[in-house]
């Protein structure tokens, strides 16, 4: 979707606040006044959109999503629509404190609902009382309201759109506080410091709402239609098996620099270790035949053990041997 300036012109993007309802940091991008209103300049209108659009393709490529924000009654109908047709997350009924920065706790909620919506549809609740269905279908219709939006999001956006950014300002603060980049419609009234990206124009008119909305819902699509079709390479794709022995390498490594205590050895595997030969050579010795304990010469196993540790022979009385 290509837009002009007569485009935004047509859609009466241009009208800003009263002079009296302005906010100074909106300064520079207001092209005059008349008639008591503040005009704003198309140009950077126009400017600023574009890189909203390139924002909005980039966060989507990188397999983010996109949500929508806009509680005006009058608007809520045209962001949810878009939203719908670019297959996107919305908020269009009322911004719950706490949403991004206390996302847990919401989807402990979409569970519930989603309970609620089951159990409706298999006929799970005919067996109570009347009174505890009448107020399960009041707590699932209200529950539906705040997040049929969001119900299937599960993890905080990588951008959120907002209309009418001192409307939405929780929201906005919500996402400054966790980083998540803000696109925003911000009216001559509004605080352009906290938007990523600040989109001069009229947040009150529906034509000018709509267009704005329509092409960044646009920008949704269109990055959606680059990205590779990850489908078909699902079944001939290499099948990975996490197994929880990297986890528990990982594990021994990182608990807090304390390391596996060394075992000592034996004190049998230390001797053996000093003595090799001596412990061979007593093994031979286990295995040599007896000897009777009367006779005169040495027993064999001692003779065995003196040769084998480099000992004087026993037999030997130290005198000379004649030539």
């Amino acid at each position: 979707m290509n837009l002009g300036l007569q485009d935004l012109l047509r859609a009466g993007v241009h009208f800003g606040h009263q002079t009296h309802r302005w906010n100074p940091k909106m300064r520079k991008y207001i092209f005059a006044e008349r008639g008591g209103i503040y005009l704003i300049d198309l140009k950077k209108t126009l400017r600023e959109l574009e890189r909203a659009r390139e924002l909005v393709r980039k966060t989507v490529v990188e397999g983010k999503s996109v949500l929508f924000v806009c509680t005006k009654p009058q608007l809520a109908s045209v962001v949810r629509e878009e939203a719908e047709r670019s297959g996107s997350f919305y908020v269009t009924q009322r911004w719950l404190g706490g949403m991004l920065t206390n996302f847990q706790t919401i989807k402990k909620n979409i569970r519930r609902l989603k309970e609620l919506e089951r159990g409706a549809e298999e006929g799970a609740f005919e067996f109570y009382t009347k009174k505890e269905q009448l107020l399960l279908s009041r707590k699932r219709e209200k529950l539906d309201r705040y997040l049929s939006g969001i119900k299937d999001m599960t993890k905080v956006p990588g951008l959120v759109f907002i209309v009418d950014a001192k409307k939405e300002e929780i929201a906005v603060r919500e996402a400054d506080r966790l980083g998540i980049p803000v696109v925003a419609i911000a009216d001559t009234n509004a605080d352009p410091d906290m938007l990523t990206i600040a989109i001069a124009g009229n947040d009150d008119a529906i034509r000018s709402v709509s267009l704005i909305t329509r092409a960044i819902a646009d920008a949704v699509e269109e990055a959606r239609n680059e990205m590779p079709d990850l489908s078909s390479g699902e079944e001939g794709g290499e099948a990975y098996t996490y197994s929880s022995d990297a986890g528990d390498v990982e594990d021994r490594g990182g608990r807090g620099g304390r390391k596996r205590p060394r075992r000592r050895p034996s004190p049998e595997a230390i001797a053996q270790r000093l003595h090799p030969v001596g412990d061979k050579a007593r093994e031979r010795a286990a295995a040599a035949p007896e000897v009777d304990p009367g006779a005169s010469e040495p027993e064999e196993s001692e003779k065995v053990l003196a040769a084998a540790e480099g000992g004087p022979d026993p037999s030997d009385d130290g005198a000379p041997e004649e030539s």
